[in-house]
């Protein structure tokens, strides 16, 4: 085991921000974000556009939907169940850490969403046959699978637009997003969809390459970290200790601020060692992966008595403002307006968020989004 690496939170911080390609921004494709980030949230569409485009210098409109259309990236359920934007040579891997908690075989699984273990297989198989070289609606795809007489039944749990019942076909690999039909969502077959697909590999084999690409934008980060971001703690603990055990001398050690137990990939280890506190500002998008990596709980990134204007109801992520790494506050864009409210005790801990980088930060939205507003800032 490699030497604990000891580290202050600013580092942490700083260092995040240039993996995640924030500071500075680059000129990456939608694949390579999606890659670098371990995905991008994409349950609201223009939250992952704006995702995209915050990290970019010169964003490109309709970006997400050009790298859908040329199949780089695929979209479909993933972490924590709610869809994301996968690079597509690595989707299959994904997809296996989190089939591999089989949560779909537990009694209260099939007790809350009311399909048994044979129906889900004979579901399986149907969504096969309906799917294999196609797109179809999901209205379309209900009436498919449903014209089977032992699947006649199920009806309501295919139609419902929280689609619990087809999470496990897309983490078993039978099913994934294809392009919109007009308003509505399609749905098509990975193996005929995704190019040069390989499959779902063997969860052993896709933990080190999932792990080490969280670790890369989200490290240092435990073993429980992880798995909270992966699917909500749901691992076997024995399983994931296996899983990052048997990454050996790749990963390093590492204690922040004094508290052990976290990791970062050893490649990493030095840059992360340099690195000195940041003080830039950034507007980030609603769900976006900065703060979605460590979670909302994390009071290190998101004060624990502001979680609540972070994390809303409903599951429902504010935009962010950043300042030296820490979420400072939240925005919204009214008709008129950048609203800013930046959290009192942030600016008495950590000094004033800059005027100058707010306002650059609405310039930038502006290119994002084509929304020019001046910004309002107010102390919450």
């Amino acid at each position: 085991m490699n030497r604990t690496l000891k580290v202050r939170q600013g580092q942490v911080l700083a260092w995040r921000l240039r993996q995640q390609s924030l500071v500075p921004r680059g000129a990456a494709s939608v694949a390579e974000l999606a890659g670098r980030l371990a995905g991008v949230q994409a349950q609201v569409a223009s939250s992952a556009e704006l995702a995209v485009a915050t990290r970019r210098s010169d964003p490109a409109p309709g970006a997400v939907d050009a790298a859908l259309a040329d199949r780089s990236v695929v979209r479909t359920w993933a972490m924590r169940g709610t869809l994301h934007l996968l690079p597509a040579p690595e989707t299959g891997a994904y997809l296996s850490l989190l089939g591999a908690a089989r949560t779909w075989e537990k009694p209260s699984w099939q007790k809350a969403f009311g399909v048994s273990p044979r129906q889900l297989a004979a579901l399986g198989e149907a969504v096969d046959e309906a799917l294999d070289g196609r797109q179809l609606t999901r209205e379309e795809l209900v009436a498919a699978v449903c014209s089977r007489k032992d699947l006649a039944g199920l009806g309501e749990q295919l139609s419902s637009g929280w689609s619990a019942v087809l999470k496990p076909l897309a983490w078993t690999g039978r099913l994934c997003q294809g392009l919109p039909r007009g308003r509505n969502v399609t749905f098509t077959a990975p193996h005929s969809w995704v190019p040069g697909w390989g499959g779902i590999p063997d969860p052993e084999e896709a933990a080190g390459t999932v792990i080490s690409v969280y670790l890369g934008a989200h490290g240092p980060a435990t073993p429980a970290a992880f798995d909270a971001w992966l699917l909500r703690g749901a691992t076997r603990k024995a399983v994931l200790r296996g899983w990052f055990a048997a990454l050996g001398d790749a990963l390093t050690p590492v204690e922040v601020d004094g508290e052990p137990g976290a990791y970062i990939r050893s490649e990493d280890a030095d840059a992360l060692a340099a690195v000195r506190p940041s003080r830039e500002v950034r507007l980030l998008a609603g769900f976006d992966q900065y703060v979605l990596g460590p979670g909302t709980a994390d009071g290190r990134l998101v004060p624990a008595h502001h979680r609540k204007a972070v994390s809303r109801a409903a599951g429902w992520i504010s935009p962010v403002v950043v300042h030296g790494g820490r979420v400072a506050g939240v925005w919204a864009f009214t008709d008129t307006a950048v609203e800013v409210g930046l959290f009192k005790d942030h600016v008495a801990e950590h000094g004033p968020v800059p005027d100058e980088g707010l306002a650059a930060e609405a310039a930038h939205l502006a290119r994002c989004t084509g929304r020019d507003r001046p910004i309002s800032v107010q102390e919450i």
